[in-house]
């Protein structure tokens, strides 16, 4: 009888005992939600970006993306004013094409841009923490993880021209050549041109192409418009009709006003596709930072000397992949990590239990 009152006190058998039998809901609840937590995540999930993910990461578009919005109000208003008022009119005094026009241009112009939008820019990944710490170990004589350095940089020649690699805090690396760090998306992008928030994203190198389609289609719609519309103001003058209920028309006055800037826009991105630059290059370009030493001459290294190799080159080179596999899956330990805060509380509450 001793004996048997022994074996039930001994603190060994106490927490097996009441583990396996009083808790075994709970234990059965706990093991759902490590079976959960042990799903591969994928890595759009803990992108560390400041980027938005839909469709299971099939879209990303910035953060900052809330102007986005308004382009495409903008250009769908417009244009449905002109289809609405003016179309029939010119259909019956003209010919026919003129909505079979205006409608491809409006169709492609939907589709650039939301090309441009939705398309990874060129987003670099970010250096590992051991490829990071193998760099900073050459750049930081200290040793000191704490310690940030001064921006290091190194120097390649490209075309017999010497161009800076600035070194990057935050993806921890050295940015390849024409790489800029987007201070709203956080991210390095390869052949960084602007981040643009008419369309909510940055405009890199795989979404160049896109962003320059859009932006020409865009100024031959809008000037098609501003052309449509003065036709008609021209007509219903002849006919004696009163210009007022024209001009109260919306889409003359945002065509006015929206035509030269997109020409200018469409302009100045078809110089910079004719020199193969950028627009960031191009700030460089008139500042003088390309230049090693002041008042050496600076020309662009990575143009081809000709107008039409540049033009091909920036337009019609084969599409990049996208380097940051955002549908990835995450390796099996980072996606443990990721998910620990979900195994931790089953696991607390057992033991809380075999304390008491």
């Amino acid at each position: 009888m001793n004996n048997c009152e022994y074996q039930q006190i001994v603190p060994q058998a106490l927490p097996t005992g009441t583990v396996t039998t009083s808790p075994q809901p709970q234990h059965g609840h706990g093991t759902a939600k490590t079976e959960k937590s042990k799903k591969p995540r994928r890595k759009w999930e803990v992108f560390p970006g400041k980027n938005r993910f839909f469709c299971g990461g099939r879209i990303m578009v910035a953060r900052q993306s809330g102007v986005l919005p308004l382009t495409l109000g903008l250009i769908v208003v417009t244009t449905g004013l002109f289809f609405t008022f003016d179309c029939p009119f010119l259909v019956k005094h003209l010919t026919s094409c003129i909505p079979v026009i205006g409608g491809v241009l409006f169709i492609f112009v939907i589709i650039t841009l939301l090309q441009t939008s939705f398309t990874d820019p060129g987003i670099l990944p970010r250096a590992t923490p051991d490829e990071a710490a193998d760099t900073e170990k050459h750049i930081d004589d200290a040793g000191n993880t704490s310690y940030h350095p001064p921006p290091r940089t190194q120097e390649v020649l490209i075309n017999q021209q010497v161009v800076k690699l600035k070194y990057c805090f935050t993806c921890r690396m050295f940015r390849p050549p024409r790489t800029s760090h987007c201070s709203l998306c956080d991210n390095c992008v390869e052949r960084f041109d602007h981040h643009c928030p008419w369309v909510g994203n940055c405009v890199g190198k795989r979404n160049y192409r896109f962003f320059y389609t859009f932006i020409v289609l865009l100024s031959f719609l809008t000037a098609f418009i501003f052309g449509c519309v003065t036709t008609h103001l021209a007509l219903m003058a002849q006919d004696g009709k009163g210009l007022v209920f024209a001009l109260q028309e919306m889409e003359l006055v945002i065509c006015f006003f929206s035509v030269w800037s997109i020409l200018g826009l469409s302009g100045f991105h078809t110089y910079l596709v004719a020199s193969n630059l950028t627009t960031n290059e191009d700030v460089m370009l008139i500042k003088g930072s390309w230049s090693g030493k002041s008042g050496q001459d600076v020309t662009n290294p990575y143009s081809h000397k000709n107008i039409l190799i540049n033009c091909c080159s920036v337009l019609c080179g084969p599409m990049p992949p996208s380097l940051i596999d955002r549908r990835g899956f995450l390796p099996a330990d980072e996606s443990a990590q990721t998910g620990g805060a979900d195994i931790d509380v089953p696991s607390v509450a057992v033991k809380s239990e075999i304390t008491m």
